[in-house]
């Protein structure tokens, strides 16, 4: 009996069919496109990502070749001024008082030059190169801070 109805219905149960198929397949296609959709999505987002990146790190290092570049500018004056107060060509402006060497009257050729002592010396340039150095330091994390965090 199921044999004879399913010869004399046969067209509506091969439509029938068919469209079962033609559902099922269009569910697959669906399911394949969404897959695709997310992973042409992630593709995007990882190339925008490395773009950042780059972009990010190649400022980055402009902004640490910038201040390097100042620091290395900034040593090189606190160093020639360092030559030249050895050398005499400048002097180091302090506030100072001079007390006389001879005893009795005094005049103009009695009172011995102010100057620093070797150490005084040394630990001034040495506070000037650490004072310059710190303020690069700073400086240029204040800008990498603004440029490249709070973007």
């Amino acid at each position: 009996m199921l044999w004879k109805t399913v010869v004399t219905h046969w067209k509506a149960i091969l439509i029938l069919l068919l469209i079962i198929w033609v559902a099922a397949a269009g569910k697959i296609a669906d399911h394949y496109h969404d897959k695709y959709k997310k992973a042409s999505d992630d593709l995007a987002l990882a190339k925008a990502t490395i773009t950042d990146m780059t972009t990010r790190q190649r400022d980055v290092a402009a902004l640490d070749a910038k201040y390097t570049q100042e620091l290395a500018d900034a040593q090189e004056n606190i160093n020639q001024l360092e030559r030249d107060v050895a050398n005499g060509k400048r002097r180091l402006q302090l506030n100072a008082t001079c007390k006389s060497n001879a005893t009795g009257t005094t005049g103009m050729d009695d009172v011995a030059s102010a100057r620093l002592t070797d150490s005084a010396e040394r630990d001034y340039f040495t506070l000037r190169q650490r004072i310059e150095t710190v303020t690069k330091q700073l400086t240029g994390l204040q800008e990498y801070v603004r440029t490249q965090c709070l973007k």
